[in-house]
């Protein structure tokens, strides 16, 4: 494996970044200070962002002293750890405050549509933009090729064709009911030992903070690694809580849907390290690593992030099932309906630009058409599409069936 390294004082630099942006939100909270609600969000945003990247940094760090898929799928866990906090925070608050159930519907269907919707064609985008400028540092002339993915992912597609039918559930029966809970978080614990048989599976090169963490000795690498653990851990705990009410806050002192806000704003500042970094796997032309980094993100929250809600919800002193009102059933359709058509385009491991260009288009639109009629009308735009090239690609659809179960 080679080391993509950075300088030492650019290591430093970059740790202490991190940690000023962070400084702010946790001395807010140990101080019990309440700002109002625009500079909370801000401060505590901030905090979450750091968060996000400092767990990114110990997790591919952690990776050079483990080894095989299994290890992959819980460090890309750990990385989306922020969000976790913040929609489940919006589940356990909705157990006594009913009106917080929309948040975390807003949050999880959000994040969800961001990770296919801006995260795949990013990777296709900044792929296309670094094989131009090798092509014109080599003097070779430029050969087109679409984004791929290795065999092996073969196994996740057919988890995540798995998990968009279940997924389709919540918004049947217009609540995510513990039953739900019961077959994503079985999924997603079947897919963890699916993977686990997994060994000899190449690790993606690591680059930047990582990399030069990963080229200490021994000893000091892992006590980087828990030392990066641990502080992304308190920076959640000091972050998430405030950042999830002062987006409510914020939203009705500005003037904005509380639900925009909470769908696009928390999602981004808690996805937003992971997508660097997938977009600058792509610009070093590892589109493998890139999409297959953004892959298991989705699962994980498809699967997981889901089907915890109820469980957050009940620990509030909810129900055991999270009820859902018309428009966040709609929300969650046409999030189920974006993964069915985001599966369909990746179903033979590979992702061309018009498709990754359909895919950010759709996700535009939801903007340009934000009302019900327009979210219906877009679910089934969705679907259709989607199983038109399920059906094109039904061999490719059957052999990540298969993987499921045996080889890839």
């Amino acid at each position: 494996m080679s080391l993509e390294t950075i300088t030492r004082g650019a290591l430093i630099t970059r740790v202490a970044a991190a940690l000023v942006l962070a400084l702010p939100a946790v001395v807010v909270r140990v101080a019990g200070v309440h700002p109002p609600p625009v500079p909370t969000m801000i401060v505590s945003g901030a905090g979450v962002l750091a968060a996000a990247v400092i767990l990114m940094w110990a997790a591919e760090t952690a990776r050079v002293d483990m080894s095989g898929a299994l290890a992959l799928a819980v460090l890309a866990l750990i990385a989306v750890l922020p969000e976790y906090a913040v929609d489940l925070y919006y589940a356990y608050r909705a157990g006594s405050k009913p009106e917080y159930t929309a948040y975390a519907a807003a949050n999880m269907t959000g994040a969800n549509r961001l990770l296919i919707g801006i995260g795949w064609p990013l990777v296709v985008l900044a792929f296309a933009l670094g094989a131009r400028r090798a092509a014109r540092r080599s003097g070779v002339p430029l050969r087109r090729r679409d984004v791929r993915l290795s065999r092996h992912h073969r196994i996740e597609l057919g988890y995540l064709a798995l998990a968009a039918v279940i997924a389709f559930l919540p918004a049947l029966l217009k609540e995510i009911g513990w039953y739900v809970s019961i077959l994503l978080i079985g999924l997603y614990v079947a897919y963890i030992v699916r993977i686990s048989r997994i060994s000899g599976e190449d690790v993606e090169e690591l680059t930047g903070v990582p990399a030069r963490l990963a080229a200490l000795p021994r000893r000091a690498r892992r006590i980087a690694t828990w030392t990066g653990f641990a502080l992304g851990a308190v920076i959640v705990f000091a972050s998430a809580e405030p950042f999830a009410e002062s987006l409510v806050a914020a939203g009705a002192e500005l003037g904005i849907d509380e639900f925009l806000l909470v769908q696009w704003l928390a999602p981004l500042a808690s996805e937003a390290p992971e997508l660097i970094v997938a977009g600058l796997f792509a610009w070093r032309l590892r589109d493998n690593d890139a999409i297959g980094a953004l892959l298991s993100s989705k699962i994980n929250q498809w699967t997981l992030l889901i089907g915890s809600l109820p469980l957050a919800y009940r620990l509030g002193g909810g129900g055991w099932s999270l009820p859902l009102d018309s428009r966040q059933t709609e929300e969650v359709l046409l999030t189920a309906a974006q993964t069915v058509l985001g599966l369909a385009l990746l179903i033979d491991l590979r992702i061309r630009r018009s498709e990754a260009a359909l895919l950010f288009l759709l996700f535009a639109l939801q903007f340009a058409l934000p009302d019900e009629h327009a979210r219906l009308l877009l679910s089934w735009v969705y679907l259709t599409i989607g199983f038109s090239v399920l059906i094109l690609r039904n061999r490719d659809l059957g052999r990540a069936m298969r993987a499921t179960v045996s080889g890839p």
